[in-house]
């Protein structure tokens, strides 16, 4: 096999700890670690990210413009739903311990856990994983372009994407409910403002049958 590697330099490197090498963290339980060849040199076509979750919690939609990704689970449980672009339909496989799900290249999915102390384990066919992340699309695609593109309107597009953080990895928010109570209020707030200016305003004139 071909490779650039120097085996007989001191700084080659066959050994990683992958504990120590965070890509994000949500909390102690919700968090991803990442190797690569930037932490590992002499890994060729193969990577991979230590993925740990607690229930209900997901890494969120994405897609990997350079690499398969194959996702094994080494604890709890976790639905891996994959976008299969030939025929528009959503896959879900759910996987348990010693059981794996294969993502192609380029393909748009999400995992989502199922139990906590979820554990997975996803590894690439390219030296470093590269990711497209669903957050980063809506938040940094102008919004007049969306809202021209698909015929919407471009305030209430602004509202809906509001709350999303560009690079969120594992969703929801730790502050989602106080944010879902937030909306819920604002939009009772604004129920009750049209309600009153369509009922309230205009004045009753009772109505009385002739005799």
């Amino acid at each position: 096999m071909a490779s650039n590697i120097d085996y007989t330099s001191p700084s080659t490197q066959y050994a990683f700890d992958v504990n120590t090498s965070p890509l994000f963290k949500k909390d102690n339980n919700n968090y991803i670690n990442v190797l690569g060849v930037q932490q590992l040199n002499t890994l060729e076509n193969v990577s991979l990210l230590d993925i740990f979750l607690s229930a209900n919690n997901v890494v969120e939609p994405h897609y990997h413009q350079n690499a398969a990704e194959l996702v094994y689970c080494i604890s709890g449980a976790a639905t891996v739903s994959i976008l299969n672009p030939f025929t528009k339909q959503i896959l879900n496989y759910s996987i348990t311990p010693g059981q794996v799900a294969n993502v192609p290249q380029g393909w748009w999915h999400y995992e989502i856990a199922n139990a906590d102390n979820t554990h997975l384990l996803a590894i690439f066919d390219a030296p470093t994983p590269e990711v497209i992340l669903g957050s980063d699309i809506l938040k940094f695609t102008p919004a007049n372009i969306m809202a021209y593109t698909y015929c919407m309107d471009e305030n209430k597009w602004k509202e809906a994407i509001e709350p999303v953080q560009p690079s969120t990895y594992i969703g929801p928010y730790t502050n989602c409910s106080s944010y879902l109570s937030q909306m819920c209020l604002q939009y009772q707030q604004q129920f009750n403002q049209q309600y009153y200016q369509t009922y309230q305003q205009t004045p009753h004139m009772p109505q009385y049958r002739r005799g």
